[in-house]
């Protein structure tokens, strides 16, 4: 049972979700699996098959404006419990759409790479800073990051006045920048045969980790968005389509190397047991993976002069959003520092 600070993980298939007085309790059959207070929590996830909740634990949740989120046992995220009323908001939203037609979209658009492109770079010379003693992968590694920041630099100088007239440059100057990223990651996780970066239907282990931790990852995103009054389907990098989450998926590229990749390379490079069967995560393995994030998540960073959890981070960086499309303040995409 994996649980971090504002987060309660269910990853026991078969097992009992209930409210008892003020506290929720996770029960397998007579046994106690894990008890904790409701005040302090933001969201349950439920990550295992056959697993069910009382209609108490589900109204007082939404009366304390705690998640319900479900995974896959890929990662995949699938559906999400929060009361209606948490997204009441009008005027966030009405601003976010007309925002997409005009300079603030341009600018979003534009910061959402610059954090993707330099969270990419920084955690390259996380991972090769005291490695110099291999002489070539430290000169390859950093100037791959080097690269990797001159896509971010091209990005900023694109010309346009609406997002979809520098689209297309943007995902141009992502896709080499990624090039560049994933050949470098390939030479420093020290797991055989892994060829690089695959997305859905991957089978391998790396990938299959990287998959898993982002869908963990999605679902603080999507709440954040959610919170600061935001349409996650309303995007500005991600084209529009029925059912996908653009902005959700635009803001999760800010901290995809710094919570995740940073978590499963770790993880990869020690030699911890990660094992995939049939093509799947083992249940040990996804349960040993999901605590990790969750403690990447409580970790603190600094930000704007002073330190929060990741997880406060991102919700930060949502209000962000909003305050931008109110034309509020500008936007800035947060780098971890390496």
């Amino acid at each position: 049972m994996a649980a971090g600070d504002g987060e309660l993980l269910v990853e026991h298939p078969g097992a009992f979700v209930g409210k008892r007085s003020e506290r929720v309790r996770v029960s397998l059959g007579r046994d106690t699996l894990h008890e904790r207070p409701l005040h302090g929590l933001e969201q349950v996830v439920i990550a295992a098959n056959g697993v069910t909740l009382s209609s108490d634990l589900v109204r007082a949740c939404a009366e304390q404006g705690v998640a319900i989120a479900f995974l896959s046992r890929s990662g995949t995220a699938y559906a999400r419990l929060m009361a209606p009323g948490l997204v009441g908001t009008v005027h966030t939203r009405r601003e976010q759409l007309l925002a997409y037609g005009d300079a603030r979209g341009v600018a979003l658009a534009k910061a959402f790479a610059a954090g993707k492109l330099g969270n990419q770079a920084n955690l390259l010379r996380y991972m090769v800073k005291n490695r110099r003693a291999e002489p070539e992968l430290y000169e390859a590694v950093r100037e791959a990051a080097f690269q990797i920041q001159e896509h971010a630099r091209r990005i900023a100088e694109l010309p346009g006045t609406r997002v979809e007239e520098l689209r297309e440059g943007l995902l141009v100057q992502e896709a080499h920048a990624a090039k560049w990223y994933w050949d470098a990651a390939r030479r420093l996780v020290e797991v055989p045969d892994w060829q690089g970066r695959e997305t859905r239907g991957a089978t391998d282990l790396v990938n299959s980790c990287l998959n898993y931790g982002y869908g963990y990852l999605y679902h603080r995103v999507e709440q954040a968005v959610i919170l600061a009054g935001l349409d996650p389907y309303a995007g500005f990098v991600h084209a529009d389509h029925p059912g996908k989450p653009s902005l959700v998926l635009d803001l999760i590229e800010e901290f995809r190397q710094p919570v995740v990749d940073r978590t499963v390379f770790g993880m990869l490079n020690r030699g911890m047991k990660l094992e995939v069967e049939q093509g799947r995560l083992t249940d040990a393995s996804r349960r040993l993976l999901a605590e990790r994030v969750a403690e990447r998540l409580e970790a603190e960073e600094p930000y704007h002069g002073k330190r929060h959890k990741l997880r406060t981070i991102i919700q930060l960086q949502a209000r962000r959003v909003a305050a931008h499309v109110r034309g509020e303040a500008p936007y800035r995409s947060w780098i971890a520092r390496w």
